[in-house]
């Protein structure tokens, strides 16, 4: 891969940075697990990969910001997307802005979410680290929300269900990613929901009450070690 720099290894890939067809492009290397056999690993990885595909590509179709899908090639185990230079991760916005403007934020955080769910998107790793906040105006500037666009990435455990469990955990998972990274979760959550139930007026109700459900069982987990 040349021009590309490894920026990041992870438990299940590596990510590289670089150009491809005249694009910054983030290309995701899936590693070879080589305790399974190797059928079997082939087997998982493309199924892995070719659901990654079809959440991005879904995401795009019901009006959700994602990295824009480049190329897939099963062979080498490689997804090619869209890099946005001028971006900051949610997690490193929250560290540097003051309360009101996350507020702002996190209802619109909510309305994206409600409206994936809506196209029965399951993300799977729903993290401030996976939602990016880009620059319209393609500079590295942070402080206005007018100039910022949401996109969510990392799609790597998602999958398209229905099922209103599946969006309860998706909520459960990202509220416990927030309160173990950021003193403000507490404060901004209810917000991401009241986003959420505007943008997913008819399933809201149903998914909330299995969001509770998982959350119960997730505290009784604590409670007994």
């Amino acid at each position: 891969m040349e021009g590309f720099k490894l920026i990041k290894q992870g438990a299940e890939a590596k990510l590289y940075q670089g150009v491809y067809l005249g694009v910054p492009t983030i290309i995701k290397e899936r590693f070879v697990k080589t305790y399974r056999h190797k059928h079997l690993d082939d087997s998982l990885t493309k199924e892995r990969m070719r659901a990654e595909a079809k959440a991005l590509v879904r995401c795009k179709t019901v009006g959700i910001a994602t990295p824009m899908l480049l190329n897939v090639d099963f062979h080498t185990r490689m997804i090619f997307m869209e890099h946005f230079v001028h971006s900051i991760t949610l997690k490193d916005f929250i560290e540097q802005t003051c309360l009101d403007t996350l507020l702002e934020l996190s209802v619109l955080i909510g309305k994206t979410l409600g409206k994936m769910h809506a196209g029965s998107i399951i993300h799977g790793d729903l993290t401030s680290s996976n939602i990016l906040l880009v620059n319209t105006s393609n500079k590295d500037c942070f402080e206005d929300l007018q100039e910022l666009k949401l996109v969510l990435i990392d799609f790597g455990l998602a999958h398209i269900e229905p099922c209103a469990e599946d969006k309860g955990v998706d909520l459960y998972v990202l509220e416990r990613a927030l309160l173990s990274t950021h003193a403000v979760a507490e404060a901004i959550f209810p917000s991401i929901l009241e986003g959420y139930k505007q943008s997913y007026k008819n399933g809201f109700r149903e998914v909330f009450c299995k969001y509770e459900e998982v959350r119960a069982r997730g505290r009784k987990r604590t409670m007994v070690g």
